[in-house]
């Protein structure tokens, strides 16, 4: 079976039965991917003309999330509030995903296998798992 990785293929999937369900919240992949591809069939982003798809378009809005999210932490507002601004952060990637027709919970698992060989180092501002090249400073 090939893994859905498109709008259409995830508007196909079978989690697509059970989401008109009051909160149908099971924690799986499927259904967030589901809920989202919803939500880009919804209002036609994949239509050229509306420029749902267009990265560059995508990567001003995960910024503006990210500066959403780090003025709820950087300013101590409620944790409800920091909450939300990640959950956008959140269907903003996996929209990116549909965007790009990627299936990203198998790169997330190839990325974690990679990472988790990784050593940490310490630095200035705390731990980092990253590859390192040449000897530390």
């Amino acid at each position: 079976m090939t893994r859905a990785k498109s709008v259409d293929d995830w508007m196909a999937h079978p989690k697509q039965e059970h989401l008109n369900d009051e909160h149908e919240v099971d924690g799986s992949w499927e259904t967030m991917m589901s809920r989202v591809a919803k939500f880009h069939h919804k209002h036609d982003f994949a239509n050229p003309e509306n420029n749902g798809h267009d990265m560059g378009y995508r990567i001003a809005l995960m910024v503006e999330e990210l500066g959403e999210f780090s003025a709820a932490i950087t300013k101590g507002k409620p944790q409800e509030e920091a909450a939300e601004e990640l959950a956008d952060v959140l269907i903003l990637t996996l929209g990116n995903a549909l965007a790009m027709n990627i299936d990203l919970e198998e790169q997330f698992h190839k990325k974690m296998d990679r990472i988790m060989q990784r050593p940490s180092r310490r630095g200035g501002m705390g731990i980092r798992v990253t590859e390192y090249t040449g000897e530390p400073e």
